[in-house]
């Protein structure tokens, strides 16, 4: 508990009125620090939000920005530093207090309850003396969206929704409790570009209502479109704002790194393509017995990235785990195309079995510490669980898996103190080139990836491109599953795009649109596009 709350014996935040600031901000932040036993995250961080403004807030992984806004919204409480909101020093202590000052976060994860309605979701939490009622929640939840433009019907469950939707309860349900500061993290990193182009006319809409909104993204097209202002973090570090429309993405690129750096994805045309996996009528059902996969076809050739599009729950995970033995196949088949020796059904085969069939397949699943590595281990004891089966005797051979740990963390600058380090205390990007480093290492003839490249900078990301092309140079197929439409549509030779399990469309990446793709996404059709 503040001072301030201790003095006054109560647990309702009080407002200090020392005259501290006379900016008009609807937020400023002032030398705000932030520490984690050794590690500086925020770092006497200084930032401001006008009233009526859209600001973004850039920055590599681990730059500080989560938990900057973390502190806004009442999840962390800073070490130091002052927080004012409309001139007036506050203590914010819990998420609760944030409301009261009219703060409200909307997290990339959604905070929802799925059999409970979107208007009992949204007085969730409010205290109430009284008994709720719902007739009059969801009256206020349609005067809401029709202010500010959104579609939602109040009586319907969660379940029953869109991922847009889900956000939009997200939203609602912040402007409910009066916040007139909204926090949105990677708000578009899960919608199509309509989806997202309504979003952004739901916050312009909010922003002429005198909202201050501050939005955290890596998608430096998006900042240039939404924002009225660009803030910069650099390794806990405030490094300045720009003005968006004085600005553009290679200026705060460079800003964000420290350096100048390229944002062009190189895509060299296929040499020589040859059917390397074949997929015909895959159908896989969940435990349930629900369709996660309806008759899926196509191929994926060497020397191709071939990209995966869909919005969430489309069956993209289903699909990559099915094709590298992880998950049941109801019917169709799975065909590897070595080339030099004969074909092999893939189907009904464990990982364990695929490699002793002689198929070199790596797969980058989407839970990187969960499927993918060992949180507790270091890089050398992450590197070893994909060669110890290899070694015949008695003792476990750790000088290969060193050297290769070595290896990538020099080659693929691995912030790390040493090999040894575990994994799960390194930042996300760091523990992303831990996997793609080792997934790679292997020689593989097909590479799959999860959202290689989800919540990590732009820095990061272009390692990961950079190193999916080198693959599809050495002649292997590569699947990379993404939901950046603007990278898939860059790195990528050839789209396979899902909806609800199917297949709407087999695309060239380099002939179709972003919004044709975005079609495909929400809506079936059985002719290839």
């Amino acid at each position: 508990m503040d001072s301030n709350n201790a003095q006054t014996g109560s647990n309702t935040p009080v407002l200090d009125n020392s005259p501290d600031s006379g900016t008009g901000y609807a937020v400023r932040m002032q030398d705000i620090t932030k520490t984690f036993g050794s590690v500086t995250a925020n770092n006497k961080v200084t930032l401001e939000l006008k009233k009526g403004e859209i600001l973004a807030i850039l920055g590599e992984n681990g730059s500080g920005k989560t938990t900057l806004m973390n502190m806004l919204s009442g999840i962390y409480f800073p070490d130091s530093g002052k927080i004012f909101i409309d001139d007036k020093e506050v203590h914010i202590t819990s998420p609760k207090d944030a409301y009261v000052y009219g703060i409200g976060m909307i997290h990339q994860h959604f905070k929802l309850v799925d059999v409970f309605t979107v208007s009992e979701n949204i007085i969730l939490g409010i205290e109430d003396s009284g008994k709720y009622d719902l007739k009059a929640v969801s009256a206020r939840v349609r005067e809401i969206a029709d202010r500010y433009g959104f579609i939602i019907d109040p009586d319907k469950k969660i379940y029953e929704l869109s991922v847009s939707q889900k956000q939009t309860v997200e939203i609602i349900k912040a402007l409910y409790r009066g916040a007139n500061i909204l926090i949105l993290d990677e708000p578009t990193a899960v919608l199509t570009p309509q989806e997202t182009d309504k979003l952004f006319a739901v916050m312009r809409s909010m922003k002429k209502d005198g909202k201050s909104i501050i939005i955290i993204t890596h998608k430096l097209n998006e900042v240039m479109e939404i924002s009225d202002r660009v803030a910069i973090l650099r390794k806990g570090d405030y490094i300045g704002s720009r003005m968006t429309s004085e600005t553009n993405p290679q200026a705060l690129t460079d800003l964000m790194v420290g350096h100048a750096t390229t944002l062009d994805i190189d895509r060299p045309d296929p040499v020589d393509p040859k059917p390397r996996l074949v997929i015909q009528g895959l159908t896989c059902l969940d435990k349930e017995g629900v369709k996660r996969l309806d008759n899926v076809t196509f191929t994926a050739n060497s020397g191709e990235i071939l990209g995966i599009a869909g919005i969430a729950g489309s069956g993209q995970k289903e699909l990559l785990e099915a094709i590298s033995g992880l998950y049941p196949v109801s019917s169709g088949s799975i065909i590897y195309k070595p080339g030099d020796v004969p074909d092999s059904e893939l189907v009904g085969l464990d990982p364990l079995s695929i490699r002793k069939k002689g198929v070199a397949m790596a797969f980058v699943p989407e839970d990187r510490l969960g499927m993918g590595l060992v949180g507790s281990m270091g890089m050398t004891g992450n590197m070893m669980l994909r060669s110890w089966r290899d070694h015949k005797g008695i003792f476990t051979d750790t000088k290969a898996p060193g050297e290769l740990a070595n290896h990538i963390w020099q080659e693929l600058e691995v912030v790390t103190p040493s090999t040894s380090f575990p994994v799960r205390r390194m930042s996300g990007g760091n523990v992303q080139k831990v996997l793609v480093g080792r997934e790679i290492a292997s020689s593989p003839t097909v590479l799959m990836t999860a959202y290689a490249v989800r919540g990590l900078d732009i820095n990061t990301s272009y390692t990961i491109y950079n190193l999916l092309t080198e693959q599809k140079r050495k002649g292997v197929a590569v699947i990379y599953v993404g939901e950046d439409l603007d990278v898939l549509l860059a790195l990528c030779d050839r789209l396979v795009v899902l909806c609800g399990g199917q297949v709407s469309g087999i695309v060239d990446a380099r002939k179709i649109t972003k919004e044709e793709v975005g079609l495909l996404m929400t809506q079936y059709r059985k002719e290839e596009a």
